[in-house]
């Protein structure tokens, strides 16, 4: 029993339970285009489809990640300890869990409908193919906004059985946002991706990465202004609108030493800019 219980754990470890922010990342820009394509309130069902949804995507991902990772993760102290590259957990038991977690998001995909269901084996795919984009692409975090961004028209196809241009909109904002945050992660490992011959954006911009986040945490921002204007959210939403900008200057204080700790902790609370955007977003909704 003990042993089942040190696996479960283990297995808990891989998905990255203990770290929440990860999964956050995803479900705030997500929920937030559920609330625009429904124009409001989208119905309990699809709102559980689609935070289940992310927690286990995502899930299924590190799994991935991890096997992917495995022998350059050894190499970086902070992902020296993951169970697959520690040898805790094996590469056949983090693919089954991997592949049990993706089955089970699948099955909630099914009680949607075609075109989501049709959209989901896209974003399959580039949640396959994320993990090895660092070996050819000199901005992999791109490869990781690709990702990380189809629930947004996957959620404008649940709701709307289409997918319009304003889907696509959000989903360039949201790809910006992820390169900001994903390149302060990037920022952390920089020495020893580096050692290792990993390509990161932290790594192609060099000297003008602070900069570059920041452009990027704009260009998120606006896009999505930009975007929600014609919606007419008023107050509600430009204040939060406001609050975010607000935690942009913070991160700018955090990343412009470039030392680990501050750029860690600015990519781990970047799920708060985006729980501010969604919540301007339903209060917006609200109040129209």
């Amino acid at each position: 029993m003990r042993a089942w219980q040190n696996k479960f754990r283990l297995y808990l470890d891989l998905i990255r339970w203990s770290r929440p922010a990860g999964w956050l990342l995803l479900l705030w820009p997500t929920l937030g285009a559920l609330w625009v394509a429904a124009g409001g309130f989208p119905g309990w069902h699809l709102v559980l489809v689609y935070v289940l949804g992310t927690f286990l995507m995502r899930s299924a991902g590190c799994c991935i990640n991890d096997v992917a990772d495995r022998e350059f993760d050894r190499h970086v102290k902070r992902t020296a300890q993951r169970p697959v590259t520690s040898g805790n957990v094996s590469v056949k038991e983090a693919l089954g869990v991997g592949a049990l977690l993706a089955l089970l998001a699948f099955a909630l995909v099914l009680t949607t409908n075609l075109l989501t269901v049709e959209m989901s084996f896209a974003a399959l795919a580039i949640t396959l193919l994320y993990p090895y984009a660092k070996r050819w692409v000199s901005m992999p975090q791109a490869v990781l906004g690709l990702a990380f961004g189809m629930g947004i028209p996957m959620a404008f196809a649940a709701v709307q059985g289409s997918v319009p241009p304003l889907a696509w909109v959000l989903a360039l904002g949201n790809l910006f946002w992820v390169l900001a945050y994903d390149t302060e992660y990037a920022m952390v490992d920089r020495d020893d991706d580096l050692k290792i011959g990993i390509k990161t954006s932290a790594i192609t911009l060099g000297r003008f990465d602070v900069p570059a986040v920041l452009m990027f945490y704009l260009g998120f921002i606006v896009f999505w202004v930009l975007a929600l204007i014609p919606k007419g959210l008023g107050a509600s939403f430009s204040i939060a609108i406001g609050v975010a900008l607000l935690q942009v200057a913070w991160h700018y204080s955090l990343i412009r030493t470039r030392s680990r700790d501050g750029c860690f902790k600015a990519f781990r609370l970047n799920h708060w800019l985006g729980f501010t955007v969604f919540v301007g977003v339903v209060l917006g909704y609200a109040s129209t």
